[in-house]
């Protein structure tokens, strides 16, 4: 089932998500939403926050965005419980974008590798390390899990060339090709 992606200015994408576990109600039809709530937006990753709840659980699908970056083969999978252990390299910056946030886009700086401790949707264990376009992707979708959002890492000059176009997306004064679930107006 596709769900409505939450807005700029929802609660929600600002608070630190809960661990969860396995017995989190109705977690596999919870992921399956996401990957098709994910792929109707033509996201690479979608975290739990974005369709309203706060928990630390994320997907990435970095294979078609791996091809257009001739990047390696990508990475298609379930993060829960992330924990991010370090970050390495040059900082390096990239134009980002976020299906809570259409319409903006800003180049942010991020480190090129990521060391991160998860389990999977099975809640089998893993630490591994990503680079490259996976890792920031990952670090896009755990900034989420931490209510952070890629605004708040633009440059000073940049937050506040867009502000008016974040005020918009409150008010839901955006036109969007998914389904969006803006604040209430007040």
């Amino acid at each position: 089932m596709i769900l409505p992606i939450y807005a700029y200015g929802q609660p929600v994408l600002k608070k630190t998500g809960k661990e969860i576990g396995p017995e989190y109600p109705e977690l596999e039809a919870l992921i399956a939403n996401m990957w098709e709530t994910m792929y109707n937006a033509h996201g690479v990753g979608l975290a739990a926050p974005q369709i309203g709840h706060s928990v630390r659980l994320f997907i990435v699908d970095t294979v078609q965005l791996s091809k257009e970056e001739k990047e390696g083969p990508g990475i298609k999978q379930v993060f829960i419980n992330a924990e991010m252990l370090e970050e390495a390299g040059e900082p390096w910056p990239y134009e980002e974008g976020c299906l809570s946030i259409p319409d903006i886009r800003g180049d942010v700086e991020r480190l090129p590798q990521v060391r991160l401790r998860f389990v999977n949707e099975k809640f089998e264990p893993h630490e591994k390390v990503f680079t490259g376009i996976e890792a920031r992707v990952i670090q896009h979708e755990y900034d989420h899990i931490e209510g952070r959002l890629f605004t708040e890492r633009l440059k000073p000059i940049k937050r506040r060339l867009i502000q008016r176009k974040l005020d918009n997306i409150k008010k839901g004064q955006v036109e969007v090709e998914y389904r969006m679930k803006f604040p209430q107006s007040r």
